[in-house]
This record gives structure tokens, sequence and C-alpha cells, in this order.
């Protein structure tokens, strides 16, 4: 139903930016909130950040907070997610997601691939 794609994922040094776009089709995206999750090798999936719908709900998790900034332009079926001060700790394969809702919940209902994010030290 929802296909989500990422890219700008890279290698980039400690306290640098990247920004990484998710790019949606095969639904209605304007009316979903989207997420960030991301995973390193033998840890679980986590919860990085969320959108409502129009963009004017976020959550960020506590890790990230002040440093990672989720966006979207609904115009664009896209969403964003900026990072600045990167630390090697944020280096993960990162996911895009789509929530079944206009809203964030537990779960998201649909994944894209993913794209490996390395921060080196």
């Amino acid at each position: 139903q929802v296909q989500l794609v990422e890219s700008g994922g890279g290698l980039v040094q400690a306290g640098g930016s990247m920004r990484l776009s998710c790019s949606a089709s095969g639904g209605t995206f304007s009316s979903l909130a989207m997420g960030w999750f991301r995973q390193s090798p033998g840890k679980e999936r986590e919860f990085v950040a969320a959108i409502n719908w129009s963009g004017g709900w976020t959550s960020h998790t506590d890790s990230v907070k002040g440093r990672f900034t989720i966006s979207r332009d609904n115009a664009k079926n896209t969403i964003y997610l900026q990072m600045n001060s990167l630390k090697p700790e944020d280096t993960a394969v990162y996911y895009c997601a789509a929530y079944s809702n206009g809203y964030w919940t537990t779960t998201p209902a649909y994944w894209g691939p993913g794209t490996q994010v390395t921060v080196s030290s």
C-alpha cells in the first residue's frame, strides 16, 4: 500500500551533519504520521523521531533531541531527518516508517528498506 525509500545516508565525521530523506508513494501521504527509527548490529531497533500528518507535532527521542529534527513536505511526499552534531553512537541503519493514521502510535504500519549512516570518530 505504502512504499518508502530512504536516501542521504553515508559516512560523516563526528560533529558533522547529514540530512536523510524518505520518499513515499502508494498511499495518502499527507494523511499519515511518519517516523524515523534506527538499528545498530546487536541492538534492537529504536525510535528516533515522528511527525504527525501536518507537521505541526513532532517527537524526538531524548538521545537526539536538540541535534536531530524531523520535518515533512507533503507536496513532495517526503519526510526528512536533519542530523547535526553527529556522534559515533548515531551510527546505524536508519529506517523510514509510516503509521496507519495521522498521529504517532506505538507501531508503524510500513517500513522502508533503510539507509546506512556511519559516523567516524
